[in-house]
């Protein structure tokens, strides 16, 4: 009867361990999961300040260089496209593309001297400027959080309860644009 004892109280004790461990886990997970939830609305919140600043710095590049419509079109059709885009591989596709006519936008501003010297126009390209530095640390920060979760459901044991309950693998990184390895040149 002792022995019995003893054996029912190793296992309760060992069925104890395992369950808290596999809590642990599962929590773990979750928070995880929440967080590449909470960095991807950290993304979000910076595009949408994009997004926001764009009508302004088009509409004041527009009265010094209107004959640049194509450049003022695409930038114009990006910003809708990235409105109406509802999953986070659309918007951060859309964000890609919207930072390439960004950069062709700023690129008709250089051929205007005067645009260069006008203050409104100043105050939107730092405003963008730092817009777009806020977009990098904010990706850079997603994409770590991104890495960190994914790492966690992969590994043992972990990758056990991950299977169990469901989670998998985000493959929702972050990616620069096609042709952004190319610095856009500058003529006049």
């Amino acid at each position: 009867m002792k022995k019995i004892l003893i054996v029912l109280g190793a296992l309760l004790v060992l069925f104890l361990i395992i369950g808290m461990s596999l809590t642990g886990s599962y929590n773990r997970l979750v928070t995880l999961n929440e967080g590449v939830e909470s960095a991807w609305a950290q993304v979000e919140t910076v595009l949408q300040r994009r997004y926001d600043l764009i009508p302004n710095l088009v509409n004041t590049v527009k009265g010094f260089a209107a004959q640049e419509r194509e450049v003022f079109t695409e930038v114009t059709r990006l910003r809708s496209q990235w409105g109406a885009a509802r999953t986070t591989a659309g918007k951060a596709q859309v964000a890609g593309q919207m930072e390439g006519a960004l950069s062709r936008l700023l690129l008709v501003a250089e051929r205007y001297p005067d645009l260069k010297s006008n203050q409104n126009f100043l105050a939107l390209q730092d405003e963008l400027t730092g817009t777009e530095n806020r977009i990098a640390v904010e990706r850079r920060r997603y994409n770590q959080t991104v890495q960190n979760y994914n790492t966690t459901v992969r590994r043992f044991p972990t990758n056990l309860v991950a299977g169990f309950f469901g989670f998998e693998r985000s493959t929702a990184y972050f990616e620069a644009a096609e042709g952004a390895e190319a610095a856009p040149t500058v003529e006049f």
